[in-house]
């Protein structure tokens, strides 16, 4: 178990370096790619062993399995929406969409068990699972549209891939900033301070989105035929 922990930990930061790295890098570029790929390969690896380690030790599987899973979810759908497999992605999308749907509902139903009984479950109050279930549905209303519609182009492909990517990274950075705060030095170990990464994450995440969707304009970003920008 010791050597899970340590992987996890490891994977853990390089997901949140090269998440910060890719997020800040111009978008595209070479560092953004490999950056990006970084990213992807460590962020599957520690929800892997994250949600081991949850079911194995029963460290509030509820919500740390349905975080995982949702995560690792969001790290694939994001890196397909840019780099689609080459046989086609149409079954994997299904699957996915199934398997966030069941996140999702199955989150809902945690929070509204919790709201209903006044009760926490493995001592987590429902406001996680209810904010959380809403996003898990919310993208896989997302991917219905592409299973009806066929995939995103142009604006709605890049604001799939950054929101996607981006809430990722928020998470990360969320549950090492603010669930992890006790392996900060005391000094530092004040919560307005260490929300500063998390909010910075979810800023810039809207603010991506503000230009791509609203203002619909690409300057800044490196696209030329079909952009590669995991």
């Amino acid at each position: 178990m010791r050597v899970a922990y340590a992987v996890h930990i490891l994977a853990g930061a390089l997901a949140l370096l090269s998440g910060f790295v890719a997020l800040y890098a111009r978008k595209g570029a070479a560092l953004h790619r490999r950056s990006g790929t970084l990213f992807v390969r460590a962020m599957l690896t520690m929800c892997a062993f994250g949600t081991f380690i949850a079911i194995a030790r029963s460290v509030a599987p509820a919500l740390n399995v349905s975080m995982g899973v949702l995560t690792a979810y969001l790290v694939v759908t994001s890196l397909t929406t840019v780099r689609p497999p080459a046989a086609g992605p149409r079954w994997l999308d299904r699957g996915l969409m199934l398997v966030v749907f069941a996140v999702g509902g199955t989150m809902l139903a945690f929070g509204i068990e919790a709201l209903v009984t006044g009760r926490t479950r493995d001592e987590i109050p429902a406001l996680p699972f209810l904010l959380f279930g809403v996003i898990a549905l919310l993208a896989g209303a997302g991917d219905l549209r592409v299973v009806r519609s066929g995939a995103r182009t142009g604006a709605a492909r890049l604001a799939r891939h950054l929101w996607r990517m981006s809430f990722a990274l928020f998470i990360a950075a969320m549950s090492f900033f603010i669930g992890q705060a006790k392996v900060f030095p005391k000094p530092v170990r004040i919560l307005p301070l260490l929300a500063l990464p998390v909010l910075a994450v979810l800023a810039t995440m809207l603010y991506w989105l503000w230009r791509v969707r609203v203002r619909r304009t690409l300057r800044g970003l490196v696209v030329g035929g079909a952009p590669r920008v995991a």
